[in-house]
């Protein structure tokens, strides 16, 4: 069976290219529906990563958040027309300790081996999700970075002390709108509090209980435990004064992706005795409690509705390209695909 692959080749440039599909293997074969653009996708689209870095990446298919329609699967697993969300991790090898999203030998969709923008994917069966009957499948599409949230929310819970009266989330974009929304759910009784730069973006977060500027914190304001969803420039900044605001023997969640070395005061955490970890992508078991959230919670889905940006009838490069243009004008909410039958 012969598949299509949108592939980069450099930025700001798609070519097709045409590759040969087993039907007769282990893998199920999935038509791709409705994908998401993510930040890591724009990085690549506008060359923005190292010039090193680009030129081992390149050609490579984008995209690593999506969902799509089962088309044949030899396993039995699924059945045609099954509506499924793609995990875009690919462990190598299993680790009792280490989960398959840390494992350095994974590959990833869109990063390491090609991602879903592709006519079809080949896919092994344990790497797919199924859906809800009548989801949004543009809510849907971007599943994964749901998922990124709910494995860092579910790591917090093993790691955090118990007393979790105000929980406070540092981001006001996509990152920090999920994982306040989540943590809302998680934790129902807790205290959800979100710091962000600009009043427009937090006044989409009506399921809080407060929101602040940065710059104009509450006198006399501290809290339990925090998630760092800023990333870029500002984790310096937002690192800097949640290490101030926190109370001691605090736990701070790192979500936010910065290219470079953040410098981190060291100093007060030894004081405050505060815990730190960073979490990064997710799992199948991530995927399957997201997905759970979603039917236990259908609420939750029009909440993350109001996150998109943009939906895309796609069908060729141009449109492909004129897609990842109109992520470039937004400041906030994603961009979706939606593939023309």
């Amino acid at each position: 069976m012969i598949n299509t692959v949108y592939r980069l080749v450099a930025p700001r440039r798609f070519e097709i290219a045409f590759e040969d599909i087993d039907l007769f293997g282990d893998n199920v074969i999935v038509r791709p529906t409705n994908l998401s653009i993510c930040n890591a996708d724009m990085r690549y689209y506008l060359g923005t990563r190292d010039a090193k870095v680009l030129a081992e990446k390149l050609p490579m298919a984008l995209i690593h958040e999506g969902v799509g329609r089962v088309v044949f699967d030899p396993t039995g697993t699924f059945k045609p027309g099954d509506n499924v969300v793609m995990v875009p991790n690919a462990p190598q090898e299993q680790d009792d300790f280490i989960g398959e999203n840390y494992l350095r030998s994974s590959k990833f969709c869109g990063s390491s081996m090609d991602g879903f923008l592709q006519e079809f994917v080949e896919i092994s069966p344990k790497r797919l999700v199924k859906l809800p009957e009548n989801i949004n499948m543009n809510v849907a599409a971007f599943t994964e970075i749901v998922s990124v949230s709910v494995h860092a929310i579910s790591r917090f819970d093993k790691i955090a002390h118990g007393r979790r009266d105000v929980i406070a989330v540092w981001g006001d974009g996509n990152l920090g709108y999920i994982t306040s929304l989540f943590l809302k759910y998680a934790f129902p009784d807790s205290k959800i509090v979100v710091f962000g730069t600009m009043m427009d973006k937090l006044a989409d977060f009506t399921f809080v209980d407060e929101t602040h500027l940065v710059n104009d914190v509450p006198e006399g304001f501290t809290m339990d435990h925090a998630f760092e969803c800023v990333g870029g420039n500002g984790s310096p900044i937002a690192i800097e004064q949640i290490i101030g605001l926190i109370k001691p023997e605090a736990t701070i969640s790192i979500l936010g992706v910065s290219e470079y070395p953040v410098p981190i005061n060291t100093r007060m955490i030894l004081e405050k005795g505060i815990r730190m970890f960073g979490s990064s992508r997710s799992g199948v078991a991530d995927f399957q409690r997201t997905v759970d959230m979603y039917e236990a919670h259908p609420e939750i889905l029009d909440y993350l509705g109001n996150i998109i940006s943009s939906v895309n009838v796609v069908r060729t490069t141009t449109d492909i390209k004129n897609a990842f243009e109109k992520d470039t004008q937004k400041s906030f909410g994603k961009t979706i695909m939606v593939w023309e039958e």
